[in-house]
């Protein structure tokens, strides 16, 4: 009441003393500031939009599909058509574009009012995984300020509104739901693909691992989320150099990217941020994230990391990430053997099986489907006594876990397999916590030699 008697300019100052020195309010302290401050206040504390360069550009042959065209599910009318230069929402200026998704198109961007770039991901119209991720994200945010340190290795969102196209055809507006991220730096997956071998050293497995599970640690106990998609390809590394922010912005305006144009759309090919040093391993994508329920059903995580309980349509729970992190663990130390890139679940089961050996079949029967006895027979057994043969029809890989890891020797891969074994379990039950496995021997760094 007694605001309304005071300058604008006085209010302006009581609000921004509150927010910033009120209890717990300091991490949302900019995005408060910028909710309660009137439109035309960030208007005036924007920057003006910076243009960009006229230079020639490589065009690229526009009957060729790249990028986000590749998607075998790709449907121009699913993206928003955007373009380098552009500004949303009278503050976000798009400087390049950092890469896509599934369901996504991932761009660096200015922020005129706070005056630092962040990550503005673009989602297709109408996809699941966008509406998963947007509600997840959300549900983060909302919970109170907490000291675990898992939450440092999530990425949260600081923002996200809605874009929209006209009508076409009598259909109703296209709605794309834009996410205003901070801006990382390259997959783990891409940064192993880079190295000799396909594979990491021992000790950046590790630090990835530990945070991975940190992270799930939050996650598990103090947010109740399963993430239900940990894979490298959903680990990215923070970045702690706002130069090589700049730096991207400066290449697109004297070197402009490749792109190619249809009709009214540009397809730009992705550039990277190129940092001179990797920061901390942080997990990201709620797309197929869960919250709100204790075990869920129906088809989750990449087909090589898929947990069997998921394979048999079981109800499943936070332990399916365990096994994912084993998955991965295996993954980046580019251990031969490992579940054939096939996608049928005959192929994964048979390296499960000479991993692991045949389920119990207790555990088979908690499926209420026929999925576990197109595989087993009703002694959990998966292959005939009589001939020796695989029933499915696959010869029964050669495997093992003390076989197929040959990059570690000694009392190292005893531990490491002692690690994977405790996460690749056929009973979910049976799999450790992400707090109990950050105890493991494995990931003491003090034991490194």
């Amino acid at each position: 009441m007694y605001l309304s008697l005071l300058p604008m300019s006085t209010c302006w100052l009581i609000i921004q003393v509150v927010i910033y020195h009120h209890p717990g309010t300091r991490r949302r302290a900019d995005a408060e500031l910028h909710r309660y401050m009137p439109e035309s206040r960030q208007l005036l504390l924007a920057r003006r939009p910076r243009p960009f360069s006229t230079a020639e550009f490589p065009v690229l042959d526009p009957s060729q599909p790249i990028e986000e065209e590749r998607w075998p599910w790709y449907d121009p009318k699913d993206y928003y058509p955007v373009r380098i230069g552009d500004v949303f929402q009278s503050r976000y200026q798009v400087t390049g574009k950092l890469g896509y998704g599934g369901y996504s198109t991932v761009w660096l961007c200015r922020d005129l009012v706070d005056r630092r770039h962040v990550a503005l991901k673009v989602c297709t119209r109408n996809a699941v995984p966008v509406r998963r991720e947007l509600a997840a994200l959300r549900y983060l945010d909302s919970l109170p300020e907490l000291t675990h340190v898992g939450r440092y290795f999530i990425r949260t969102m600081l923002g996200h509104f809605e874009l929209a196209l006209p009508p076409m055809d009598q259909e109703p507006p296209q709605v794309f739901q834009c996410l205003v991220l901070q801006p990382m730096t390259t997959t783990v997956w891409a940064y192993r693909m880079r190295h000799p071998e396909e594979r990491l050293a021992k000790g950046m497995v590790k630090a990835i691992v530990r945070h991975v599970l940190r992270a799930l640690h939050y996650l598990h106990d103090e947010a109740k989320v399963i993430h239900a998609d940990v894979q490298e390809k959903n680990i990215l590394f923070a970045l702690d150099e706002t130069s090589a922010l700049q730096a991207f912005e400066d290449r697109e305006r004297t070197d402009p990217v490749a792109r190619k144009v249809v009709g009214d759309r540009v397809i730009y090919l992705s550039r990277e941020i190129e940092p001179r040093t990797r920061g901390r391993p942080t997990l990201c994508d709620f797309g197929e994230a869960r919250f709100g329920r204790t075990t869920y059903t129906g088809l989750i995580q990449p087909h090589q990391f898929r947990a069997p309980e998921v394979i048999f349509g079981m109800p499943w729970n936070e332990k399916v990430d365990i096994w994912s992190v084993g998955v991965m663990g295996r993954n980046m130390f580019k251990i031969t053997g490992g579940p054939e890139k096939k996608p049928h679940n005959l192929y994964l089961l048979a390296h499960m099986v000479s991993l692991l050996g045949p389920p119990p079949v207790d555990f088979l029967k908690r499926s209420e489907t026929d999925e576990p006895w197109k595989y087993f027979d009703a002694q959990g057994k998966s292959f005939a006594c009589s001939t020796g043969q695989w029933i499915g029809a696959k010869k029964l890989p050669n495997d093992s876990f003390e076989l197929s890891e040959e990059n570690l020797e000694g009392e190292e891969k005893a531990r490491f397999l002692d690690f994977v074994r405790k996460m690749v379990t056929w009973r979910p039950e049976d799999r450790p916590t992400a707090q109990e496995l950050l105890e493991h021997p494995w990931l003491d760094m003090s034991a490194e030699s």
